[in-house]
């Protein structure tokens, strides 16, 4: 589904990425741990195409059509859906005009009838308020409260791969389980794949990981299970690296 291959990123002339490879299989999740400014959110903001994120090497392919050479509207069509840290507010915007207008450009014939239950049944499936379906995008709410209208948009918009960003950040024990379980159960139903970036194991206590890498100065340095994920967050990146560096 997914494929990195020698991956160099520059933010303002200072390289992030180097030399990354990654490959994400279909219905498969991934994990991507490591200390700050590793450049974990950087993987995230270069598939997406971000302006501000200068690939000067390799490739991004997703379903073997190379995209790192896409507009992020592109991409996003492409069935790739990124869940930001901190999800962008839009003014004047609700979610159901968004969404309505995503259905249209995907020349979907659905009844407003039909459009407003498939948006009522996501909110009773992730246990939100109805009342989100026409609130301004992400406008004087909570972080967590914008991490749940951001999966509004993830079920209707139904993406193949989901990039996650610091889910667990901004959400409370409670919420983290309920999005966690019904981000779960979207998997199983559309046997999408998920990548999740994250600094702490409390998600993968939701969502089982096939796989887990450890980030280091922009590329990947060590692979492996989820005891990898515990191992860190036992012992600490620094440890790790010096452990596996003697």
């Amino acid at each position: 589904m997914l494929k990195i291959n020698n991956l160099c990123v520059e933010v303002e002339d200072k390289k992030i990425l180097n030399k990354l490879n990654l490959e994400v299989g279909d219905d498969e999740i991934h994990v991507i741990m490591g200390p700050n400014g590793a450049g974990k959110s950087t993987i995230c903001k270069a598939i997406m195409s971000h302006p501000d994120y200068k690939i000067t090497k390799g490739t991004i392919s997703f379903n073997d059509k190379v995209i790192s050479n896409m507009k992020t509207d592109e991409i996003s069509r492409e069935g790739i859906f990124y869940l930001m840290q901190s999800p962008t507010e839009i003014p004047g915007v609700t979610n159901a005009e968004l969404l309505r207008a995503v259905s249209h450009e995907k020349n979907e014939s659905k009844s407003i009838f039909e459009f407003n239950k498939e948006l009522n049944n996501a909110c009773e499936e992730l246990g939100i308020d109805k009342s989100y379906i026409h609130h301004e995008i992400n406008v004087r709410m909570s972080g967590g409260e914008k991490k749940k209208n951001e999966f509004l948009q993830l079920y209707e918009l139904r993406p193949k791969l989901i990039l996650l960003d610091e889910l667990d950040s901004g959400l409370d024990v409670d919420a983290l389980k309920e999005l966690s379980e019904s981000l779960m159960k979207y998997k199983k139903e559309k046997h999408a794949s998920i990548l999740i970036i994250t600094h702490h194991v409390n998600i993968l206590d939701y969502i089982k990981p096939d796989c887990v890498h450890i980030l280091k100065d922009g590329s990947i340095f060590k692979s492996g299970d989820i005891s990898l994920a515990n191992k860190i967050e036992k012992e600490g990146f620094s440890r790790a690296f010096e452990v596996d560096e003697v």
